[in-house]
């Protein structure tokens, strides 16, 4: 007997579950690139690596797109777009999940995102912009952009992992996660030691 849609959605704690024992979330002292502290940091790509996680998570968000009519109706005419190489692997994932035909991802080029040379208007199919984890939902500000240029819609947008204080839509489309996280960053070294985030882990600077 088929499972519903829903029983093939991951509740919170299964996914905090999967990034916590795959090493994708971490819990510490953090400087971030722009030089904030915080007490998380979310390496997205190390729950993917294993093919059984990166199905729980991209089956599961898949779901939620399934549900939204318009969507169910548009398949399999539907492009999967990533605002980022980042993304590419919830990308492929979804893709596969709902049998959708496209998938395009951006990248940044001379400090814009955009995408490939070769692809015009018409390309790309109504799309459903997807990444591993929203914050500010910059980049997906700007994919949403890049695809309105070349005269698609945007019928759906998701990921895995959403920052409180994240945008909850775009453009009236509501955006799609898995897992919301209260996160606090803090400024600097003093604002870091008079919260109740700091801990005695020694300091980590990352990368992204």
């Amino acid at each position: 007997m088929e499972r519903s849609s829903v029983d093939l959605i991951p509740p919170p704690e299964r996914v905090m579950e999967i990034l916590t024992s795959t090493g994708a979330y971490r819990h510490g002292h953090f400087i971030y690139p722009n030089g904030k502290h915080a007490s998380h940091y979310f390496q997205m790509p190390l729950a993917f690596r294993y093919y059984d996680n990166a199905r729980i998570l991209s089956v599961g968000l898949s779901r939620l797109f399934r549900m939204e009519t318009n969507i169910a109706k548009a398949l399999p005419k539907v492009s999967i777009v990533s605002p980022s190489p980042g993304g590419i692997m919830v990308a492929f994932g979804v893709r596969e999940a709902l049998s959708a035909d496209q998938i395009y991802w951006a990248e940044m080029e001379d400090g814009k995102r955009q995408f490939r040379q070769y692809i015009g208007s018409g390309d790309v199919y109504p799309a459903i912009i997807v990444d591993d984890i929203l914050r500010s939902g910059r980049a997906i500000k700007e994919t949403i952009s890049l695809v309105k240029e070349l005269g698609t819609d945007v019928i759906g947008v998701g990921s895995i992992v959403a920052f409180e204080g994240a945008p909850t839509d775009f453009d009236g489309v509501p955006v799609k996660t898995l897992m919301k996280f209260d996160v606090n960053f803090y400024s600097d070294e003093t604002e870091w030691k008079g919260s109740r985030s700091a801990s005695e882990s020694p300091v980590e600077t990352v990368r992204f």
